[in-house]
């Protein structure tokens, strides 16, 4: 039986301190304030208290106090992928959620911070960052392999958008910097345009220099960011951490893609590429489990609109070379000499060289363009690059070459739209 009636009379008429009470009725101190403290909320005197019975009193004590009106929930998970917006805060969204529900109980600013760090805890690791729209594409190779009926293996190349997820996979012969390169391209024409960074993985294929803090790309690298106007970011060594999100994207595609084509045989890349397309397109529309809307979606929404146009050509692999202009104001580049303007001759120059053009550098500038050519042992010499007394022999009409007290000597052809001719070398 509650001997809640005693307590507050010994207390508010005997005036008992609460150790005499305690004792007084065989209960604990703690007991007593309690009570004490109830009577005290409520407001209560002896005199309110004596003419009533210790059921009445009971209830009015311990009645349990009515909850206050219910909060408006806010949709934690659009909020989550709004913030990878640039440029949006907490505070917006929180003051955008109280304009929506003007009329109904929201939480305070402090409150609306907690309940979301709370709902961001219980994302995966590679959720809880946040990615801004179109700035990072993160790239990595799958670890698995995929055999081909030849006895080789198809590697699996992985891309993913830091805001959305939005995933991009194909295979390639091997991880050269010539396939990370080509399937760097693919991937970016799969999202129709460009991100601020691109975050690879350390690759030697890639990395002139793997330096801790400011591993510095190769050439060829450059080359593809300068063509692109977007910039190359690797990772640190031994930081996954710095590409969670390729880390995700990659176990995705091993689970969701290489898993379901494990009892299926190719022939060639090619038919390893028309396979996982299809699987591709399943894998972005498929909903996420704890944010609104797939990959898909999101894509379109927040990373296609922020991403830079394409450049109008796509990117061609190139490669770099040193090479010296000779007396003859020729470089040359795999045993064929290409012409360079005379004022250059004895200057080291670097070759830009692709599948049909070769470019020769000058401190950065371009200073010569030629169409490739594999003749070896040939010249292609563009006139306006010869000194003006070369450039008269041109003029000359076809003369013979035993011309009396004078020998000419053959030297190199004259590409262009004018005949080929020999000319004199001095």
């Amino acid at each position: 039986m509650r001997k809640i009636k005693e307590v507050l009379r010994l207390k508010l008429e005997a005036k008992l301190s609460h150790a005499q009470i305690a004792a007084a009725l065989g209960i604990s101190k703690g007991v007593v304030t309690k009570y004490i403290g109830l009577a005290v909320i409520a407001g209560l005197d002896w005199s309110a208290i004596q003419d009533q019975d210790e059921s009445t009193l009971e209830r009015q004590l311990l009645v349990v106090p009515q909850k206050p009106p219910a909060y408006v929930q806010p949709d934690y998970g659009r909020m989550h992928q709004e913030l990878r917006r640039k440029g949006m805060t907490l505070m917006l969204l929180w003051e955008e959620h109280r304009a929506d529900h003007a009329d109904s109980q929201t939480y305070s600013y402090t409150q609306f911070c907690v309940h979301y760090r709370r709902f961001a805890k219980q994302l995966k690791r590679s959720m809880r960052q946040i990615h801004r729209a179109g700035e990072k594409l993160f790239i990595d190779f799958a670890g698995p392999t995929m055999a081909l009926t030849d006895g080789s293996r198809a590697h699996i190349f992985v891309a993913a958008m830091g805001a959305s997820s939005y995933t991009f996979a194909c295979a390639t012969p091997s991880e050269t910097m010539v396939d990370w390169l080509e399937s760097t391209v693919r991937a970016l024409h799969f999202y129709g345009g460009v991100p601020q960074l691109i975050v690879p993985d350390n690759p030697r294929a890639m990395v002139a220099d793997a330096n801790r803090y400011e591993p510095r790309s190769n050439d060829t690298v450059l080359d593809f960011v300068r063509h692109y106007g977007t910039s190359v970011l690797p990772a640190r060594p031994y930081h996954p951490q710095d590409k969670a999100k390729a880390e995700s994207a990659v176990q995705i595609v091993e689970r969701w893609i290489m898993a379901r084509l494990r009892h299926q045989r190719f022939a060639s890349i090619h038919e390893v590429n028309a396979a996982i397309m299809p699987l591709l397109h399943q894998l972005n529309a498929k909903l996420f489990q704890k944010l609104p809307g797939s990959r898909a979606s999101t894509f379109l929404a927040l990373d296609a609109p922020a991403l830079m146009p394409l450049p109008l050509q796509r990117y061609e692999i190139a490669q770099f070379k040193t090479v010296k202009v000779h007396i003859d104001y020729h470089v040359e580049v795999e045993r064929h000499r290409y012409s360079v303007p005379h004022a250059l001759v004895g200057l080291e120059m670097e070759a830009r060289i692709t599948t049909h053009v070769v470019e020769i550098l000058h401190r950065g500038q371009r200073v010569a363009s030629h169409a490739r050519n594999r003749k070896k042992g040939d010249f292609t010499t563009i006139p306006s690059h010869m000194p003006e007394a070369h450039r008269a022999h041109l003029d000359v009409d076809a003369r013979p070459a035993y011309s009396l007290g004078t020998e000419y000597w053959p030297c190199h052809r004259i590409v262009g739209n004018t005949a080929t001719r020999e000319i004199q070398t001095s």
